[in-house]
């Protein structure tokens, strides 16, 4: 990063990365192929045509990454050396003001049964207007410390605990698997044993006060961090960045990275109708999908095809702007089969207008592998970008 912010220069060409979160897959049983290829992506094989594509790897070969980190490397920065709490980011991605002190964390309802183990992790998905009315019961006070609890989307909601002397060093209390009980938050080193012991006071007092509210009749927590400090996309690339998010961790980790989080609707078609009217105020543009990646947690291999093809569908209204580089790429593999996010590259195209184009004629994990960008680091992708707008100088003489 200190060599690319010595190289970066200010200039009129534009950017936008397309990240369709948890692109990545694996094949399905019935025709072999992933989500990607099963999918019709006329104009996607159209635009890798004109590119040079790749694989890329969000953190290190055979790391599952999760997004936080795999989204940071996009953005150019060292996703092990920039570790940010998914509390932090669910706090920032809503706009609740953190203290310096404030130690955040991400919450799920949950469905628990009689003997106390986990049936659903996500509470059947209740709705954002339940969340926000069990939020209200939470907030509360333990040992001088002020529990604030604010709903996020659907299922999720922050608890933010302030006060003098937290850590942010707690295990988590989520098992994130299934017919087992909710794990009991232990200090990870010696100053960090009040914050955990409180951190299990407000569990259990949050269980008391949810127990007649099935599904949602318990929370889970992890995530727990401390305010981060992030140089900013200005500050490295001098650039002047948006993200157009609609789900709040992304806004969050958007805006920790100096970007300015524009407003938009929860549709595909809303962030690019977003992209449209702010395309003149901006040189560089992250814009998330997150159809895909949600599907592809579901096990739905099915329905992660189709929001491939719908994101591939509006993909001529993004280059109709007539923009000097597009990247589209994913912050992680979602493969429908797992379940889950997995460590499998991810593939990768640059477009601009003084790329050096290669054989690739489909965008897909298969064709991709022979592309001339070969398998990558994700936090290499930025810096190309970067030279494929003409936004950095000569190194040395």
């Amino acid at each position: 990063m200190e060599l690319i912010k010595t190289l970066s220069r200010e200039s009129s060409t534009k950017i936008i990365l397309l990240v369709i979160d948890g692109l990545g897959g694996l094949p399905g049983p019935e025709t072999g192929k992933t989500e990607l290829e099963n999918a019709s992506t006329p104009n996607l094989d159209a635009l890798a045509k004109k590119s040079i594509c790749g694989l890329q790897d969000p953190v290190r070969p055979g790391i599952t990454p999760g997004s936080a980190p795999g989204h940071l490397a996009l953005f150019g920065y060292d996703p092990v050396q920039c570790l940010i709490g998914r509390g932090v980011l669910e706090a920032t991605g809503i706009d609740f003001d953190l203290e310096k002190n404030d130690v955040a964390s991400r919450g799920n309802f949950c469905t628990i049964d009689s003997e106390g183990l986990v049936t659903d992790r996500r509470a059947g998905r209740i709705t954002t207007g339940k969340c926000e009315e069990l939020c209200e019961l939470l907030s509360m006070s333990i040992e001088g410390v002020d529990v604030i609890v604010r709903p996020v989307k659907d299922h999720r909601f922050i608890a933010v605990f302030r006060g003098e002397g937290l850590s942010a060093e707690v295990t988590e209390s989520d098992p994130q698997k299934l017919g087992v009980a909710p794990l009991k938050v232990e200090g990870m080193l010696a100053n960090a044993e009040r914050t955990a012991g409180i951190i299990n006071r407000f569990i259990e007092n949050a269980a008391l006060i949810l127990k007649d509210h099935y599904p949602a009749n318990m929370a889970l927590l992890r995530g727990f961090a401390k305010l981060p400090a992030l140089p900013s996309m200005n500050e490295i690339y001098k650039l002047t960045p948006a993200a157009i998010a609609s789900y709040p961790m992304y806004r969050g980790l958007s805006k920790l990275a100096g970007m300015d989080v524009l407003p938009t609707g929860t549709r595909l078609e809303d962030e690019i109708a977003t992209l449209e009217q702010n395309y003149e105020n901006y040189d560089f543009f992250f814009l998330h999908v997150k159809a895909t990646d949600a599907a592809g947690e579901d096990g739905d291999f099915d329905r992660k095809v189709k929001a491939i093809e719908e994101f591939d569908s509006l993909l001529p209204s993004v280059m109709k702007l007539n923009p000097d580089v597009v990247v589209v790429t994913g912050d992680h593999s979602t493969p429908a089969t797992i379940e889950g996010h997995s460590w499998h590259s991810v593939p990768v195209l640059i477009y601009s207008k003084w790329c050096r184009t290669d054989s690739v004629s489909s965008f897909s994990e298969s064709a991709c592998i022979s592309g001339g960008l070969g398998r990558i680091s994700g936090k290499d992708i930025m810096p190309l970008a970067m030279a494929n707008a003409l936004k950095l100088t000569k190194f040395g003489a």
